[in-house]
């Protein structure tokens, strides 16, 4: 699918229409701007392309060479410095809010270039050697074109590997490695990927799926390019990873946890929390919002705790659900059938609640097994905009003794609908924004919308019992806790126990999952911030509404003012929320 150049508005009601005509002279340098930048952007990272499910580049992998990494970060100072130039007081009111996208994109993408972070090329969720299995299992082939470009990436893995391997290679030498105590059996993640023959390795899965009118001779040619290469580029460079990993970059891993102790690490912190939060804060102004949650939510988890009838002080109840054997699933036939009918059941009540819902369908999958002991209680994975593919909320049935039954309504309404699912594919969809605006993610409005989804799942009566709505308050508590942790770990010298303590305390995940997840917070720094402000706010706004509209308040069309506007800082959502409360009362 080539990228359109066409010029785009924004077709909702969220803002003002304007009035009608040809655009301005400063409406086509901004959208002239944007879509030059996306499409260098996608050029330069041929993976992003695919996983967003445009084919252009689906022959090559990302450059992360010198050289590709001059070029992106060229990209970004030529956009900021045409970006300037444009007269924001002359666009049309849909580019206005354009623009503020835009410029908050470039500027804060090209900040995090001026550290050494792109040397971390993984964490303890996901790491370049998964991004490119997972790429695999996604791509599409309609095609005899498309198994020879399936085929060239194949054999471009090696020099990616390699590319990789530098980067983390520099990583030792500059100081930016993950800390030795998030790094225990990493190594699974990598060589679960070597297969013990071509014909066992998901890499080659493709091949085994060729229709049989592509003719003997063909499918002959591609099932052997397909093995060749399986055997002599991609097990050899995973295997290559492997012994670089376990040889050369675990032995070099460093003792801290905290990112304020590496260089610039502090200075690299404090914008990693403005840019996962999208708001002006800082990590203790996060840390006192923090404690302040987990205060609140407490007093209803101690309300739910007397409502069940249980005698004991929370601890002891956190400790009851985690050893119960009545709240976990036996099988993973069992947990993945709950999982299923929890989502049908949903299905139904969205129309009760949205005026607008996506095309594109979902599935339920397992996680991994080779990332499952490290990967979280569940994940989405998008679909394609062109509705190829379809989205998959992955569900961790590993452990199950860890996964709990009571906590399943609350994932699923995150990961699947009203959640990313329904929030990522109706991005997708808007064929009126600008093409970078369909896929960019914006941590808080994403995740900020999921735990909303959570919220919202109260309102649906999706929680059956006092469990599942104990289990909503888990998943609630989890995300202010994860202010106080990752705050406390990066900024405050807190170490790895204290983090996974002052989790056990206040909440009732697992063990295993929180282990998981105190290492996920010191690997991938702030991007847990992003949950509890993104949902505070669209409360927020949805207070607002409801308070000025009154009896005139509709929560499907507040929903569709949300996910219409596409993904967006909270700053930015709060103008377009403001400015349709203004049109619903001239109305």
């Amino acid at each position: 699918m080539k990228i359109s150049t066409l010029k785009k508005v924004i077709a909702t009601a969220l803002v003002i229409t304007s009035a009608p005509g040809l655009a301005g002279k400063a409406d086509t340098q901004l959208e002239t701007l944007m879509d030059s930048y996306w499409d260098k952007h996608l050029k330069s990272s041929p993976m992003m392309a695919s996983y967003m499910g445009d084919s252009t580049y689906s022959d090559r992998l990302d450059d992360l060479s010198e050289k590709g990494f001059a070029e992106r970060t060229a990209n970004l100072d030529i956009a900021i410095a045409k970006l300037k130039k444009i007269s924001v007081k002359k666009l049309s009111d849909e580019n206005r809010v354009n623009f503020e996208v835009f410029e908050w994109v470039v500027n804060n993408e090209r900040k995090t270039l001026d550290y050494d972070w792109r040397s971390i090329t993984f964490n303890s969720v996901m790491g370049w050697q998964t991004i490119f299995a997972q790429l695999a299992g996604m791509t599409t082939f309609n095609s005899e074109e498309d198994y020879h470009a399936y085929l060239k990436r194949l054999q471009a893995f090696g020099a990616f590997a390699e590319q990789n391997m530098a980067l983390m290679q520099k990583g030792i030498e500059v100081g930016y490695v993950q800390p030795c105590e998030t790094l225990n059996g990493y190594e699974a993640s990598i060589s679960g990927f070597i297969a013990a023959t071509p014909e066992q390795s998901l890499f080659y899965a493709p091949f085994t799926r060729i229709p049989a009118s592509y003719g003997d001779d063909v499918i002959r040619e591609l099932q052997t390019k397909g093995k060749q290469l399986v055997n002599d580029v991609v097990n050899p460079a995973y295997q290559r990873y492997n012994t670089f990993f376990t040889e050369t970059y675990k032995p070099a891993c460093r003792n801290t946890i905290g990112l304020s102790e590496i260089p610039k690490g502090r200075e690299l912190y404090d914008h990693f929390v403005r840019y996962y939060t999208t708001m002006d804060t800082d990590a203790d102004t996060v840390h006192a919002l923090g404690l302040s949650e987990i205060k609140r939510i407490r007093a209803q988890m101690e309300a739910i705790m007397t409502e069940v009838g249980f005698e004991g002080d929370l601890k002891a109840f956190f400790a009851h659900l985690r050893t119960d054997p009545q709240f976990y699933p036996k099988t993973e036939e069992e947990f993945l059938a709950k999982a299923a009918s929890l989502a049908k059941r949903i299905d139904g009540k969205l129309p009760e609640y949205f005026s607008y819902l996506p095309r594109n369908p979902y599935g339920i999958k397992p996680v991994p097994a080779h990332i499952a002991p490290k990967a979280a209680a569940g994940y989405y994975q998008g679909g394609a905009a062109d509705g190829t593919r379809a989205g998959v909320y992955f569900l961790n049935t590993y452990n199950l003794k860890s996964r709990p039954l009571y906590t399943l309504a609350a994932l699923t309404l995150h990961e699947g609908v009203p959640g990313h699912h329904q929030q990522i594919s109706i991005a997708g969809e808007l064929d009126s924004l600008p093409t970078f605006r369909r896929s960019y993610y914006f941590h808080a409005y994403g995740e900020g919308w999921g735990l909303y989804s959570e919220y919202l799942g109260e309102e649906m009566g999706i929680y059956d019992t006092a469990y599942d709505r104990f289990g909503r308050m888990i998943f609630e508590v989890w995300r202010a806790v994860r202010l106080v942790v990752d705050s406390g770990m990066h900024a405050k010298g807190w170490s790895r126990q204290q983090a996974i303590d002052f989790m056990a305390d206040n909440s009732a995940l697992s063990m295993h999952d929180i282990t998981s997840e105190v290492d996920r917070y010191i690997t991938y720094p702030g991007q847990a911030l992003a949950y509890k402000h993104g949902e505070l706010k669209i409360r927020e706004l949805r207070g607002k509404a409801e308070q000025a509209l009154g009896k005139n308040f509709s929560l499907r069309e507040f929903h569709t003012v949300v996910l219409k506007s596409g993904a967006v800082p909270l700053s930015v959502l709060e103008g377009i929320v403001e400015r349709w409360i203004t049109e619903q009362k001239k109305a």
